[in-house]
């Protein structure tokens, strides 16, 4: 697993993210590169979003070392599962 979702429900006309990468990830610029190919990903997914969503991303320890592709598509994964997107999911 290179990520892990936490979803709530915000009320609001948006979705807003945070993310988190611990020290277990690796030093500062390892979790530097990771939040930043995270959110590379999120913005080629934002047309997609679902408005109302609060969604926390969690890195794990394998995603020091997965290629941007394989980040980007356990994120769409993990989006679509939660419902915070839209349209045809990959499949599983």
């Amino acid at each position: 697993r290179l990520l892990v979702a936490r979803f709530a429900s915000n009320g609001r006309d948006r979705t807003r993210f945070g993310i988190s990468t611990g020290r277990r990830v690796g030093g500062a610029v390892v979790r530097n590169r990771i939040r930043r190919r995270v959110r590379e990903g999120l913005r080629a997914l934002a047309p997609r979003f679902v408005p109302g969503w609060d969604v926390l991303l969690v890195a794990r320890p394998a995603s020091s070392t997965a290629s941007q592709a394989e980040l980007a598509q356990a994120l769409e994964r993990l989006l679509h599962k939660g419902g915070a997107l839209q349209g045809e999911g990959i499949p599983r």
